[in-house]
């Protein structure tokens, strides 16, 4: 493989082919091209990490009205939510903590400077082209947070050398949800862009349970009402080629929701913005060196209210910037050195005791096969303006075996400093004492592909120290040690025309400090989860079904507040008429199942949804 070659024509803002998924399309034989795992151009097959990609066509297919959707039950996932759609989400990567996935939009580091959390639910599913995830340590290339993994979301895009194209979806609901999504996308030889503006609305389910007797647990609130969201949003992106192959891309998204919650009286309403700005530069000086050059923005803004009264407001700005040079030292033998920055700015009401930090950091990376043999290789080490200096690295190693079969194995580190919130949130909420959080995590894989199947089994190990976690009180601390150990699961093939792709997740997320306490699982992390997609086209009309389970799991670090085990199913159908429309149908939660992913917190009941889609590639 000519790594250089697939650098120079995919790094920047990525307005290459789009990718299809192996373990989305099992009949597939093309092999999707990343570079979330490398920060490099690679194929899947040539990553030697965990990596699930979700392609456009995936998203059309699946038919999720929100990121939760389309992210349940895939390996290694867990995501709890504090009501239905457009409240808060929380996503926790190999049983590590939520702030311990780094999340990229288009290359920009994106979550609140307040919290570390990323906020999954304001992410418009519609202005979404792809989505990589990749799990296990990642701290060696990218820094702080990436503990658990990275996940990176690659926003919908023109293509050089395509006319003028529209797209255009409308969607009507339980719950008198409505939404929609216009765009216009092309390009010409050398330049490509999109415009495209969304939102949508839900009148909400009541988002906590919380009764009279028991106004202290959950929500603290007793609101028996329904908790509603809207959301507008706004996506522009364009690029240009030159013949040289010096590409300038740069791409802007944002989106703005109103939801209500259960809270009162400090607060029962918050209007909330997300924006991502980001550029990027790449030219070649010499044949064998790629030069690309970054920089972003971040702006995360939360205001809220109580009965339409002020309440409070907390403002981040996360302004990076990064450097990376790609040096090709042989066939297939690819060294990759560079040099990230960011800095983080906090404005609020609530009188933090700090409110900026900067951090820079310089990485290394060898990439390199020798026969049958592959080895990756990477260090850095991080200067943060708080917590001082951290050095982490990874080796991961991979052997192929004959009919398609590989052997991989790797070891990590990753750290992550505490946020804002851990250390000066006011009223006794925060802990100024905080240590950082550091891991050691090792894994064993084996995959195959074949012609019309493929299937993957990943074993590892993480190991935190002072993992941060919140005591009865709510009270950050550090907790000494903790352990978590899973197994991973897929398996895809298409079998009579039936397209199938399973996945399963074991893991044991567990307290390892020796206190009281010790054994217990990590609060909101199931033990195992499993999710089925079947799907199958009859000329014109396509149907289809998701099956999600998940475990029982506890609320608490004292595993005192037992959420039991769920499974859902939901229902999918799309028919093809006129020209490039389609219309599409999905039952979600068919069976109308009752459970919890965080205590006393409500999830969507039965829900049916309508949309109505041009899709000019079809």
């Amino acid at each position: 493989m000519n790594r250089t070659f697939l650098a120079a024509a995919l790094i920047a803002a990525l307005p290459a082919t789009p990718a299809i998924a192996a373990s989305a399309d099992a009949g597939q034989s093309l092999d999707p091209v990343i570079v979330t795992a490398t920060r490099t151009a690679i194929t899947v097959d040539d990553a030697l990490s965990s990596v699930t990609v979700i392609t456009r066509d995936d998203i059309e297919r699946l038919q999720p009205v929100s990121l939760v959707d389309l992210l349940t039950g895939l390996p290694g996932v867990t995501l709890t939510q504090a009501g239905g759609m457009g409240e808060q989400t929380s996503l926790f990567l190999r049983g590590t903590n939520s702030s311990h996935t780094l999340l990229l939009v288009d290359g920009v580091r994106v979550g609140t400077v307040s919290a570390g959390l990323p906020a999954f639910e304001q992410i418009p599913v519609e202005q979404i082209e792809r989505i990589e995830i990749v799990r296990g340590p990642r701290s060696s290339l990218y820094g702080a947070d990436a503990i658990g993994g990275v996940i990176q979301i690659f926003t919908r895009h023109g293509h050089a050398g395509e006319g003028l194209v529209p797209s255009l979806s409308v969607t009507s609901g339980s719950r008198h949800t409505v939404g929609g999504q216009f765009g216009l996308s092309g390009g010409s030889r050398h330049a490509w862009y999109n415009l495209s503006l969304g939102g949508e609305y839900s009148h909400g389910i009541n988002a906590c349970r919380v009764g009279a007797g028991t106004v202290f647990a959950g929500c603290f609130a007793n609101e028996p009402d329904s908790d509603g969201y809207r959301n507008y949003n706004a996506l522009a992106n364009a690029g240009y080629r030159w013949d040289g192959g010096t590409e300038l891309a740069a791409t802007y998204l944002r989106s703005r929701n109103f939801v209500y919650f259960d809270g009162a009286p400090y607060g029962n309403q918050a209007l909330n913005q997300q924006q991502v700005a980001g550029a990027r530069l790449s030219f070649r000086p010499l044949s064998f060196w790629q030069v690309t050059l970054g920089a972003g923005q971040n702006l995360d803004k939360a205001t809220t209210y109580n009965d339409g009264s002020y309440v409070r407001y907390s403002d981040s700005r996360r302004n990076q910037a990064s450097w990376q040079n790609d040096l090709t030292l042989a066939d297939n033998q690819l060294l990759t050195l560079g040099t990230d920055y960011q800095l983080e700015h906090l404005s609020s009401d609530t009188g933090y005791l700090a409110s900026r930090r900067q951090d820079t950091g310089v990485f290394v990376q060898y990439q390199g096969t020798f026969g049958r043999n592959e080895l990756q290789a990477s260090a850095r080490h991080d200067h943060n303006g708080q917590f001082g200096n951290h050095d982490t690295g990874a080796l991961a190693w991979g052997y192929r075996l004959d009919h398609g079969l590989r052997i991989s194995a790797s070891v990590g580190s990753a750290f992550h400093a505490p946020t804002f919130n851990d250390l000066y949130y006011p009223y006794g909420s925060g802990n100024p004492d905080l240590k950082p959080e550091t891991s050691r995590s090792v894994e064993l894989g084996l995959a195959q592909q074949g012609e019309g199947w493929n299937w993957a089994v990943n074993a590892y190990q993480t190991r935190i120290k002072q993992l941060i976690t919140l005591d009865a009180n709510y009270y950050p601390r550090n907790l000494s040690r903790a352990r978590i150990r899973g197994l991973e699961g897929q398996l895809g093939l298409t079998l009579a025309g039936w397209r199938w792709q399973g996945y399963l997740t074991l893991q044991q997320p567990r307290n390892d400090d020796g206190g009281p306490n010790d054994g217990h699982w990590l609060p909101r992390r199931p033990e195992h989860t499993a999710r089925i997609d079947v799907d199958r086209r009859f000329g014109e009309f396509g149907v289809g079904a998701t099956f999600n389970a998940a475990g029982a799991r506890y609320d608490d670090l004292a595993n005192l507040h037992r959420l039991g085990g769920y499974a859902t199913t939901d229902l999918r159908a799309s028919v093809a008429f006129a020209s490039h429309w389609e219309l599409e149908g999905r039952l979600a939660n068919a069976f109308d199942r009752r459970y919890e992913t965080i205590y006393y917190f409500n999830q969507p009941g039965r829900s049916w949804y309508l949309t109505l889609r041009y899709r000019p590639g079809s």
